[in-house]
């Protein structure tokens, strides 16, 4: 075997190994991973479904925002689908890496910080797909939500999939910014509140005003939440465009990033340590 296939295998084995032990990892803390990740999914949700139940009450007949009282029922389940698929919350362990100063032992070790992570974060997104499959079945098993089309079905989980790509990156950045702050969780709680809003996620964005729209289309936050969404309901047709969008913002996430990585290991001291 060449030296180049050998190191390229080692290389694959040390992802795999990572992926196994994170993989590992969250399903042995499973009430841990409960409260962080589908627990708050299904309050959130079950606060919105009962919301808006409440809202068409006695008007099942009445449109709002071009949403009947099944459509936007079936939109509020999806959004839930796609918070399960999306949200990644690897960056509270990335942030606390570099505020507890355990980057040294990565910056020492034959696999690297940031490679690491990402590998914790590809295991996570593995445990997601299931949860998020599993949610789907019960979902259509109690009549919350009809059976999909294939198409809209694969399309709507591959662009969600990208989606839960830049939250990671989203929250690389935040979490890089914990080589001067004590503590970043006001700027990810921030952050998760302004996606909220402007995704589509808590209201569907035909609810705000047109200009509102127009500035929010200049923005990754519609590609979150409201196009996936459209998708699955096969409201929306599927081009290439919203994927290239979103690798787009996904892009300047990582590299926005990794430039603030580079400046703040030139002042680390390991101040945890």
């Amino acid at each position: 075997m060449s030296p180049s296939r050998a190191g390229f295998g080692i290389e694959l084995a040390k992802w795999f190994q990572t992926m196994r032990v994170a993989w590992s990892v969250q399903l042995e803390y499973r009430l841990n991973f409960f409260l962080l990740v589908i627990g708050p999914s299904f309050v959130f949700f079950l606060v919105r479904y009962s919301l808006w139940t409440s809202i068409y009450s006695g008007r099942s007949e009445e449109v709002i925002g071009g949403y009947g009282r099944g459509d936007m029922l079936t939109y509020q389940v999806w959004v839930l689908i796609v918070a399960l698929l999306a949200k990644t919350y690897n960056g509270m362990d990335l942030a606390q890496d570099i505020r507890l100063g355990r980057v040294s032992k990565y910056l020492i070790y034959p696999f690297g910080f940031l490679k690491f992570h990402f590998a914790s974060f590809l295991a996570f997104q593995w445990i997601q797909v299931i949860v998020a499959t599993i949610t789907i079945g019960l979902m259509m098993a109690v009549s919350l939500l009809p059976e999909p089309v294939v198409s809209s079905l694969l399309a709507g989980t591959a662009l969600t999939l990208l989606v839960g790509l830049l939250w990671y990156a989203m929250q690389l950045f935040l979490a890089m910014f914990s080589f001067w702050l004590d503590e970043v969780w006001a700027l990810r709680v921030i952050m998760y509140n302004v996606v909220a809003l402007l995704s589509g996620a808590l209201v569907p964005l035909e609810l705000f005003p047109a200009w509102a729209m127009n500035v929010l289309d200049w923005t990754p936050f519609p590609y979150m939440t409201s196009l996936p969404v459209k998708f699955f309901m096969g409201q929306q047709p599927v081009t290439l465009e919203p994927f290239l969008v979103l690798l787009g913002w996904i892009t300047v996430s990582f590299v926005l990033a990794r430039l603030v990585w580079s400046r703040g290991l030139r002042m680390y001291t390991a101040a945890g340590m």
